[in-house]
């Protein structure tokens, strides 16, 4: 097969987030998070389960950066759990909670693997959840004062800073849907908190930058789900790209333009926003954090398609390749090339098997190639993709999900904390040794 080979230093890793891998959620003086809260709520997990242990990575961590060391990887992004540093929220620093992410960076360090900090994956501290969390605008003030604090620790081994993963997901899935922590359903306190999100990200940019260096590099991580065409046809291309997209006008745009449109702007009706918020919220980015899983497929006599695709995850995702080359090429066009990025989650659940000791995981391989591909495809065409982190080093805690998904390129068994590297392991391994797609 011919190999793809990627631009000289391109950066090969996977991603994890505290609360989905860490555990130890009541020990050496870690304050609880609105997902210990909602995780205990009737129904809210579907297996009833929570992330009290997880894969026990707060204890284990040694042994998961030898995995990524095995595996030749050269980056690592993983998230600050916020609680764990200041137990309340705000004031007194934890010693103990900011000393297990200075050994992780040390250790990740001597391993060769260049570490990504997320602030911000989730896990609110729930002395700030009673005090309004995100639809509260002094939220805004607690997280870059949090981030102070963390770059003022770790800043001087750390340069690349990630401010917040995926606001959508915080504000719609959190406060209007229900879905995700804190559990809310009300539309208004979800537009609210998405403001809210976006302006802690842009204080935040201002709060990093001056308490790092002249290398500290800062951005944010955006989750996308790009409108594709049903077909080649002129109706479905203009269909597509005339139809609503929240994740990409209601975060990406604001972020890069400085306003929200016209259509964001009548979601945010009855939202504060103040003389200057846009600019604060439009700071300059460093870089941009690409999430990506799936696209939608939209019809212009049909509307948005689900039923078209060969193929789905075990979350019913559509596989959908060609909408990573998609959202990379919008994106580019949008920052005139001007804004390097970083696919910082992509991966896929599948339903594997032990065999012998062996996890063979064919179809995260042939959906990993796929995507590298597309990603190949967008660099030949112009975008400035600099890295490229799997979604997930380890299966974990998924949320809403429990248990029962598994995105990991190492399979956790977790009765004994087990970890086996899969067959999709080796061929991230392959691929970053060969910088190439194979």
């Amino acid at each position: 097969m011919t190999q793809l080979t990627f631009p000289e230093n391109f950066l090969w890793g996977t991603a994890t987030s505290s609360y989905q891998i860490e555990g130890a959620a009541r020990e050496d003086g870690r304050g609880p998070s609105i997902w210990d809260d909602f995780c205990r709520l009737k129904d809210a997990i579907q297996d009833g389960s929570d992330g009290s242990v997880a894969c026990d990575h707060y204890h284990r961590y040694r042994e998961d950066v030898a995995l990524m060391k095995a595996l030749g990887l050269k980056a690592y992004r993983f998230s600050i759990a916020w609680p764990r540093v200041l137990p309340a929220g705000r004031g007194a620093v934890n010693p103990k909670g900011i000393g297990f992410y200075d050994r992780l960076v040390d250790e990740l360090l001597a391993a060769g693997i260049r570490p990504f900090v997320t602030l911000y994956h989730w896990d609110l501290p729930s002395a700030l959840n009673a005090q309004g969390g995100w639809t509260n605008r002094d939220s805004a003030g607690w997280f870059a004062d949090y981030a102070t604090v963390v770059v003022k620790a770790l800043g001087d081994r750390v340069k690349d800073w990630i401010t917040l993963n995926e606001p959508w997901c915080s504000a719609y899935l959190g406060y209007e849907f229900g879905m995700h922590a804190p559990g809310y359903q009300d539309q208004a306190l979800a537009s609210k908190a998405a403001h809210h999100l976006l302006l802690a990200h842009g204080t935040a940019l201002q709060a990093i930058r001056a308490a790092g260096d002249a290398n500290t590099r800062v951005g944010i991580t955006l989750n996308f789900e790009p409108n594709l065409p049903a077909s080649e046809s002129e109706e479905d291309r203009r269909a597509a790209a005339e139809a609503f997209d929240l994740l990409y006008e209601g975060f990406a745009e604001p972020i890069l333009t400085g306003a929200y449109n016209e259509r964001i702007l009548a979601r945010m009706a009855g939202v504060e926003i103040r003389p200057g918020d846009m600019a604060i919220i439009a700071g300059r980015n460093d870089f941009m954090g690409v999430n990506y899983y799936s696209a939608k497929l939209i019809s212009a006599q049909r509307g948005a398609v689900y039923d078209d695709d060969p193929e789905f995850t075990r979350m019913g995702w559509a596989v959908r390749p060609a909408g990573l080359y998609a959202i990379l090429m919008q994106l580019h066009r949008a920052t005139r090339g001007r804004l390097p990025l970083y696919v910082t989650e992509n991966g896929a659940s599948f339903a594997d098997q032990v065999v012998d000791g062996r996890v063979h995981d064919e179809r995260r391989v042939a959906y990993l190639r796929a995507h590298f591909t597309q990603a190949h495809r967008a660099i030949q065409d112009g975008v400035d993709l600099r890295g490229y982190f799997v979604w997930s080093l380890i299966d974990n805690f998924e949320w809403s999900f429990g248990y029962q998904q598994f995105f990991g390129i190492v399979r956790v068994e977790y009765a004994t904390q087990a970890r086996i590297i899969k067959d999709s392991g080796y061929y991230l391994r392959d691929v970053a040794t060969a910088n190439a797609v194979l």
